[in-house]
């Protein structure tokens, strides 16, 4: 794909990476809509799967705060790092990420949390690489909503492309006759729970 459509928000299949931040256990109970989060993750990890998207997953202190949720089959992962700085790049994601697509990713699918944090400041650095993310907002979370939908607007001043589950889904498809159009319309009838962002955008 060219340069010129990712700049337009396509997202290449074969030059795509998956990031989950920090969805951590001792986090529940703490962040705002973190069942409904973690239900929307599920299904974009399903996703990674389906399309054979290389998922890259950090834990923030792990010994602090706790492993990956239980709910999030992260099995398939091409590395689970653990980490003290706020942002995911970290040298060893750093190197993980030159090996995948060929040496060549072009873009970055990121949710987790905090989206004001851990999912900015990473953001910011991929964006520093020259890489486009997109941030799946129905999929990251903050400790209150004025910190989240303010996130969210940084993150779009720096160049993200705001975005939901659903529309990165038909993205990754591209075409009804795609043979993994049944997968995902099944990912798509499960039930998805608001987590409170009509109100506010």
């Amino acid at each position: 794909m060219a340069p010129t459509m990712v700049k337009y928000g396509f997202l290449p299949v074969k030059r795509t990476v998956f990031f989950l931040c920090d969805m951590q256990e001792k986090c529940r109970g703490e962040q705002l809509y973190f069942d409904e989060i973690v239900e929307t993750a599920g299904k974009m990890l399903q996703a990674s799967k389906l399309f054979d998207i290389p998922l890259i997953v950090t834990e923030q202190c792990p010994k602090i705060y706790g492993k990956t949720v239980k709910e999030l089959d992260i099995s398939h992962a091409h590395g689970i790092y653990s980490k003290t700085k706020f942002s995911m790049a970290i040298p060893e994601v750093g190197m993980q990420l030159d090996s995948l697509c060929d040496g060549n990713v072009q873009c970055v699918v990121l949710f987790g949390m905090q989206a004001h944090i851990c999912v900015e400041q990473t953001a910011a650095e991929l964006c520093a690489l020259g890489i486009q993310v997109h941030i799946i907002a129905d999929a990251c979370t903050s400790s209150s909503q004025e910190e989240r939908i303010l996130a969210l607007q940084r993150l779009k001043q720096i160049g993200c492309f705001i975005t939901t589950s659903e529309s990165i889904l038909f993205k990754l498809l591209g075409d009804e006759d795609h043979p993994k159009y049944n997968d995902v319309k099944r990912l798509l009838d499960k039930p998805h729970q608001p987590t409170g962002l009509a109100a506010v955008m």
